[in-house]
């Protein structure tokens, strides 16, 4: 289940499940997996940008993301 999807400045995704573990079918251009990864991710997902490669990323909304 998905819990915490990352957008990076250049448009790829990453998302990670509840053990933190990568999930790579729903990795790659943001175009391209973002409407499987809103569908299948869980009520308490986070989403976030991750711009400029910062330390941390920057918790957004669903709708934001």
């Amino acid at each position: 289940m998905i819990k915490t999807a990352i957008r990076f400045q250049n448009n790829m995704v990453v998302v990670f499940d509840g053990r933190g573990e990568q999930i790579p079918e729903y990795q790659g251009q943001y175009e391209e997996v973002k409407g499987s990864i809103l569908k299948d991710a869980s009520p308490d997902a986070v989403f976030g940008h991750w711009a400029d490669y910062e330390a941390e990323f920057e918790v957004v909304s669903i709708g934001e993301w």
